[in-house]
């Protein structure tokens, strides 16, 4: 007999949420998210257009070290690590919740990596190391890195599409584990939300030919259908975060990828010609989703393992 599964948060899951957002805006608004992306653009327009003009712009990239410390004294990177060993003693459903924050503001650096090194990297919950791990192909803010999980020889710099992202690609590396995948896609909800609530602020706020432009029902369905993307990803996150299953993760990692990216580019359009400049938000989010769908699992790979198993 089949039994239905209540996947509502409860009231201290709904609380962890709350001040983890309270958290990330107050230490990473979006004024200091603007700060790092113009830091980032000055680095990379500083960089000689030459072969080494990759690898310059990356070794002038900083990861904030006090953002970083100040999320590990709020528990940030300890919420997994047990009581026992000083850490909060919660479960992958609450990391998923807090990954779903840190997508919403794009926080930059390695977040997943050093999560999952709290308790085992000496520094990594307190916020005092970075630590980075090799992705498949991939190794995010690798010249800030504190430790590296993986093999990183013959790393090579490449121009990563975020400007607050780094990467170098390896020849060769670890596919990332379960729990990283389902960070990854917690990350990715969290952008899909977002730019979800940015369309319909804008529809309502944009004025048009005598009312917002959220009356027109072409942006009423383009609404709609980010709410639809990001809800389903939410469902199939939340799932596997409760389950731990390996294949429920790659699952939840396929449809939040798909949301973050497709909701990016409808919330472009729903701005019109403003989603588009340099100062609008938008093109972060859909530059992070983009990154971030080449880590943990290419589609690709994440479909044939999923296919495999049937």
């Amino acid at each position: 007999m089949s039994r239905a599964v209540d996947f509502q948060l409860t009231d201290d899951q709904k609380a962890l949420k709350r001040g983890i957002r309270d958290v990330l805006e107050g230490r990473f608004g979006r004024d200091a998210l603007r700060a790092a992306v113009d830091a980032a653009d000055a680095a990379a327009a500083a960089a000689d257009v030459d072969a080494g003009a990759v690898a310059d712009a990356l070794e002038t990239l900083r990861l904030d070290r006090e953002l970083w410390r100040a999320l590990g004294d709020a528990g940030f990177f300890s919420l997994c690590v047990p009581e026992s060993a000083g850490g909060v003693g919660l479960g992958l459903p609450e990391a998923v919740l807090a990954f779903e924050e840190a997508g919403r503001v794009l926080l930059p650096g390695p977040a997943v990596a050093t999560f999952l090194a709290a308790g085992e990297v000496e520094g990594a919950a307190a916020g005092e190391v970075v630590v980075t791990a090799v992705d498949g192909g991939l190794v995010p803010w690798l010249a800030e890195a504190d430790v590296v999980r993986g093999n990183a020889a013959g790393a090579v710099a490449v121009r990563s599409v975020d400007p607050l992202t780094p990467l170098h690609r390896v020849p060769d590396g670890p596919l990332a584990p379960t729990a990283a995948v389902l960070l990854l896609a917690a990350e990715q909800l969290g952008s899909a939300a977002r730019t979800c609530e940015a369309a319909v602020q804008y529809a309502q706020d944009r004025q048009q030919f005598g009312g917002p432009v959220g009356r027109f029902q072409a942006v009423q369905h383009l609404c709609a259908d980010m709410l639809v993307r990001a809800e389903t990803a939410r469902a199939a996150v939340y799932a596997a975060a409760v389950t731990g299953d390996p294949l429920e993760a790659l699952g939840a990692k396929l449809l939040a990828d798909d949301a973050a990216v497709r909701n990016a580019r409808d919330c472009l359009q729903a701005h019109g010609g403003m989603g588009f400049t340099w100062e609008s938000d938008v093109h972060l989010h859909l530059k992070r989703a983009w990154v971030r769908a080449g880590l943990g699992r290419t589609a690709a790979r994440a479909e044939e393992e999923l296919a495999a198993a049937l």
